[in-house]
């Protein structure tokens, strides 16, 4: 992003002092990694400078009165949202977006909207340290995805309940002449859409209005056809393999032919969409295996992404290596879903997780524990406690025949730097 912003000719400054707020400015937009207890925080807060979150300015000063697009839910946000982003683009109906990731269509994760439409993901974390809202609240919503519900970010939601609390207030936020595209096979989505005042449609595997047949690989491509209501409306073939990555095709399909967009349009963007950075990623190949990098880190999205590359490479053996690295995946919150979601590879390196000195002992998440249950149960698991452990190891295990699945939601310390003699 800093390589970014100086491309863009912006001016960064390094280290949050009270001297950044010379000369006075006349807005002050506050990040969400910004503590109240940062020397320029404490000297913004003493002054009578005006300032906001980033969230609120971007409804405020870029959102106005556009129609946004908003996608949400635990899993495939910057999947949908660059997905949505291309098909707008695509329909030229000269979109502004905001990604959270970095999208391969397109040189840059922003644009600025010429047009009357407005494309973004919809994030549930908190909007900044004053304003304990989640940021999707300040989107304006007006055509929205909610993809699924489930348990995350343990440092600023205590159950499942307050999450499923916080999508129903974005839910009453819809307008009647709005739409909601949800999916239907997951229970707390149904829940949670329960009296929205906007058209509801639904997506899944069954029993919605869109759902989808015939899915299988074919020529390097995942095919399946679109159902509406019982009839087949469309043929698909995109370069992003797995269920999961099949329900946010279908979701954002199903939403640009709710707002009107042209089929034809929406077709060729998905046919061209080319995924995003981190996203099953095909970064190059170690011993003459391919290494994917992805950014899975809910046990959910380990479990579909390394299901997603048995199918995308069916006569390999999946060698998976996931660093827990958020917040709640640092926790033993999901310690059972880790073991499910990695019996799924033929073998799996797991990193023990960085500075665990904040969370209380009996809440640590243990790898060991893990590694020891799905070798218990016939599985092959190692844990390491450094990277470049994990890193000799492949280096001297990977055959052609093996696919490396590298899973973190980090920067991994570098272990894609120390496979460089190795990488294409």
């Amino acid at each position: 992003m800093s390589d970014q912003l100086k491309s863009l000719g912006i001016e960064i400054k390094q280290g949050y002092v009270k001297e950044n707020l010379i000369p006075r400015p006349d807005l002050v937009i506050v990040g969400n990694v910004i503590r109240k207890s940062y020397e320029e925080a404490e000297a913004l807060l003493e002054s009578d400078i005006p300032y906001t979150s980033l969230p609120k300015a971007i409804g405020e000063f870029v959102i106005q009165d556009r129609n946004s697009v908003v996608l949400t839910g635990t899993h495939g946000k910057t999947t949908m949202t660059t997905l949505m982003s291309w098909i707008a683009q695509s329909c030229e109906l000269n979109p502004g977006f905001l990604i959270g990731g970095v999208p391969l269509n397109f040189d840059r994760s922003f644009q600025i909207p010429k047009g009357d439409w407005w494309v973004i993901e919809g994030d549930e974390y908190d909007t900044a340290f004053f304003d304990k809202v989640p940021k999707f609240i300040h989107y304006r919503p007006k055509y929205v995805v909610i993809s699924s519900i489930e348990f995350d970010h343990a440092d600023i939601y205590n159950d499942i309940h307050e999450i499923k609390s916080v999508f129903r207030k974005l839910v009453e936020l819809i307008p009647e002449d709005g739409v909601l595209v949800a999916h239907g096979s997951d229970e707390n989505v149904l829940e949670v859409i329960q009296g929205a005042r906007c058209k509801v449609v639904t997506y899944g595997e069954k029993e919605c209005d869109y759902t989808f047949e015939d899915r299988q690989s074919i020529n390097g491509r995942n095919n399946f056809t679109v159902v509406k209501n019982q009839e087949r409306v469309a043929d698909i073939a995109v370069k992003q393999f797995g269920l999961h990555n099949t329900l946010n095709v279908l979701a954002c399909y199903a939403l640009s032919r709710e707002m009107g967009w042209s089929e034809s349009a929406i077709l060729n963007a998905l046919a061209s969409f080319k995924g995003v950075k981190r996203r099953q990623e095909h970064i190059g190949e170690l011993n003459g295996s391919p290494l994917i990098e992805d950014f899975a880190h809910h046990p959910t999205a380990v479990e579909l992404t390394i299901e997603a590359m048995r199918e995308a490479y069916p006569d390999r053996r999946i060698c998976a290596v996931f660093e827990p690295r958020s917040n709640t995946s640092r926790r033993k919150i999901f310690q059972r879903e880790y073991v499910q979601a990695l019996e799924g590879a033929d073998w799996s390196l797991i990193k023990t997780p960085f500075d665990q000195s904040r969370i209380a002992r009996s809440d640590r998440l243990s790898v060991e524990e893990i590694v020891e249950e799905i070798n218990l149960h016939g599985g092959k698991s190692q844990s390491f406690e450094s990277t470049e452990e994990i890193v000799k190891t492949l280096k001297e295990s990977i055959t052609p025949r093996d696919v490396v699945l590298i899973m973190s939601n980090g920067g991994f310390d570098g272990i894609y730097d120390q496979l460089k003699g190795k990488v294409l």
